[in-house]
């Protein structure tokens, strides 16, 4: 068999992401790590569809003190002028603030503003840290999902770290929030094998840590995180013991 992995950054490679083995949850519809109050697991239609065109705006009365040229903005000769604090290497023309004595940054990759709501989620910090997911193929075939990233990116995680005060907080490690495979490609090792490309991934990107949280008892289609025998199989410890959602934890070399 041949395996392969990917990185989501993209509608291709989004596109890759497998179904999950319980129907009534998908991960492309998933907002539970990143939404720590309302977040949900469930399969939403709705978010498998591309965002409605805007509506078009309603045509305004005419300002009788705007200018007449096309395009420039209305003043209003009686109001005072706005107190402003400019910036030096401000711009004149509204693009973004430019320091005439550093290189320009090199454009970084992002994912347009009208993409699927998971895909933007997944694509935050592209830009600043890489991707936040990964999809192991064999045969071309998408089997299995994990998605991490670092603490910021995942207010969940944040909220349930909250309840260990003695897990250590420097340096902050990053975060695996969910690994999953297909109900066809389960007990082959392949997601041993995605997690640990998930943590070379990491180390590489200089991270000292990884946690995940699993959940004790629930059913395994139910679950997002595997449970506390799977980390401990692939050199996780428990950092955090719990009846129920124990913290486990990895140093990365």
């Amino acid at each position: 068999m041949a395996i392969r992995i990917v990185d989501v950054t993209d509608d291709s490679t989004f596109a890759l992401l497998p179904p999950c083995a319980d129907n009534s949850f998908d991960h492309r519809s998933c907002d539970y790590w990143e939404n720590a109050d309302r977040g949900s697991k469930t399969a939403r239609a709705s978010w498998l569809s591309p965002a409605p065109a805007p509506a078009p705006q309603k045509p305004r009365f005419r300002n009788p003190f705007g200018d007449d040229e096309d395009g420039e903005p209305d003043v209003n000769p009686f109001a005072p002028a706005p107190k402003t604090t400019g910036n030096p290497f401000a711009a004149d023309d509204g693009a973004a603030d430019v320091n005439p004595f550093a290189p320009p940054p090199p454009p970084g990759p992002r994912v347009a503003r009208d993409a699927l709501p998971k895909l933007r989620l997944l694509g935050r910090g592209l830009a600043v840290f890489g991707s936040y997911a990964k999809v192991l193929l064999e045969d071309d075939v998408p089997v299995a999902y994990a998605q991490f990233g670092p603490l910021s990116a995942y207010p969940r995680a944040l909220r349930t770290r909250e309840l260990y005060p003695r897990l250590p907080v420097s340096p902050l490690p990053a975060v695996i929030t969910c690994i999953a495979t297909t109900a066809e490609a389960r007990d082959r090792g392949l997601a041993a094998l995605l997690i640990e490309s998930v943590c070379d991934d990491l180390a590489s990107r200089g991270f000292a840590a990884v946690e995940t949280y699993p959940e004790v008892g629930p059913r395994p289609n139910a679950t997002s995180a595997a449970t506390p025998g799977f980390w401990e199989r692939l050199g996780f410890t428990v950092a955090a013991p719990d009846e129920r959602f124990p913290v486990m934890r990895r140093e990365l070399a």
